[in-house]
């Protein structure tokens, strides 16, 4: 088995090969994730039937398909072809009916959304498929794997029919942690500084397939160029594949993530209303579910946890990168074109502090603190003609009456505190303070990619230091 990183998914499958009962497990996450690999990884032994439904293919196809490989695993039989759902799992029966190992089977079903056209009763037949043959016996592992994570989660998950409760396992494959990154490169003989592979993971985020194609010996800007720029890059055309594969009416879901791709800081419900000119209800809360459970988005609850004040905020690392630097792009370019432009140190002080918030476990253990129950945000006060505003870029607000408030710095040099510097963050706090009311102790937490000079700016001003190699 070759596998970076997915311990604790690892686990959780191979738990299932020794449970006394069969099982059902789901398993889903965004496009490109790694799921089919894993799956087949974990059980390449177990698997007697592995079938994939087929996009945008009406149910006689779906179910030829079905039957085909029906053919291939069990060539001693050959049935007509299927016309209904339940037709096409009796003869799977059948198949299954007829190994004699007593070992656990796998069954394996694919982007199990796609076989579900209209009017097709694949649903009812598979909740008849388990609940009249699999849960009967000791030796089924049914596998449901889907792109659609919104689409598992309501009809299957979440199921108020014949399938409510059946699933007994679950899990969500997410994007590669920055340490699941460099094993991942690793296994390709590709070695780069950590500073290096989180700039990489900036762009393109823990998605196993935009990183596979990561050449030994080349620098980042030429990995992004190839990803990128070139004019067969895998990467330039990726956007509306991404979001059309995950999503029915996908124009909708990428309404609100190119409004979200204009504010860093996020936006609230309301003011995406605006952005997009949706009409507010039902179906736009679902629209922001789905970006949610597929990790597109994050929801950021403010310092008094209001539920009308929280912000919607674009977090998936591949979207942002394409409204920053591809989107309407007429001309070919290269990353080296952009990197001493304005547009790459806003996106580097926004993509940094998204690798932060979504590796902030690495960061309360850097801490000593990850034991402790936390709540994280970003925190502006707007200036107005009495005050100076200030923005602070991340803040994890602990329950045992203590604040961090950490300064995010993605410096390719040593950083430098200066008194300028060290006055602002005076100030930041004072008025944090102030305009909160909180009666917390502060603890000021500087966090680098290449470390910062101690002097006496810096020992006045920061509690704390943690570097780019804590988020590993």
């Amino acid at each position: 088995m070759i596998v970076a990183g997915r311990e604790d998914e690892i686990q959780i499958m191979q738990n299932l090969l020794k449970k006394k009962d069969s099982e059902f497990l789901a398993v889903y996450g965004r496009r490109r994730i790694g799921k089919t690999y894993l799956i087949r990884q974990v059980f390449e032994q177990s698997i007697v039937f592995e079938a994939n439904g087929i996009h945008e293919k009406e149910m006689s196809q779906q179910l030829e398909s079905f039957w085909m490989i029906l053919l291939e695993v069990n060539p001693n039989e050959r049935p007509s072809l299927p016309k209904t759902w339940l037709q096409a799992f009796s003869l799977l029966k059948n198949y299954i009916n007829s190994i004699e190992s007593k070992k656990k089977k796998i069954i394996f079903l694919d982007e199990i959304a796609w076989f579900e056209t209209p009017r097709s009763g694949f649903l009812s037949a598979l909740q008849n498929f388990w609940n009249l043959f699999c849960s009967k016996r000791k030796d089924i592992i049914l596998i449901i794997c889907g792109s659609s994570a919104s689409w598992i989660i309501d009809k299957v998950i979440n199921n108020k029919g014949g399938l409510h409760n059946r699933i007994t396992s679950h899990i969500q494959l997410m994007p590669f942690t920055l340490q699941e990154t460099k094993s991942f490169l690793e296994l390709s003989n590709v070695k780069l500084t950590l500073k290096d592979i989180a700039m990489l993971y900036m762009s393109v985020g823990g998605v196993p397939y935009y990183l596979k194609d990561v050449k030994p010996g080349q620098s980042v800007p030429q990995i992004l160029d190839d990803l990128f720029f070139k004019p067969q890059a895998i990467l330039k055309n990726e956007f509306q594949n991404l979001y059309a594969s995950l999503f029915k009416n996908s124009n909708l879901h990428i309404a609100i993530i190119k409004a979200l791709a204009t504010k860093a800081k996020g936006l609230t419900r309301n003011e995406l209303l605006t952005a997009t000119k949706l009409a507010s209800g039902g179906s736009f809360t679902k629209l922001l579910d789905e970006l949610t459970v597929c990790g597109f988005i994050k929801i950021i609850y403010p310092i008094d946890k209001n539920k009308e004040g929280f912000l919607y905020r674009l977090v998936d690392e591949y979207s942002i990168f394409y409204y920053k630097f591809l989107v309407n792009k007429k001309v070919n370019s290269n990353w080296l074109q952009f990197y001493n432009t304005q547009s790459y140190k806003i996106w580097t002080g926004y993509a940094f502090e998204n690798l932060c918030f979504k590796h902030i476990l690495n960061i309360k253990k850097a801490l000593g603190i990850n034991g402790i129950i936390s709540n994280e945000y970003s925190w502006i006060y707007k200036e107005n003609e009495n005050q100076g505003g200030v923005q602070i870029d991340f803040i994890i607000d602990r329950s045992d009456n203590c604040i961090n408030i950490l300064e995010l710095k993605f410096y390719d040099a040593l950083f430098e505190m200066t008194k300028k510097y060290a006055d602002e963050m005076h100030y930041k706090v004072s008025l944090f303070k102030e305009k909160t009311k909180s009666r917390k102790n502060i603890f000021t937490t500087l966090l680098t990619a290449n470390g910062v000079k101690k002097n006496e700016y810096y020992l006045s001003a920061i509690t704390n230091e943690l570097k780019i190699e804590d988020l590993f």
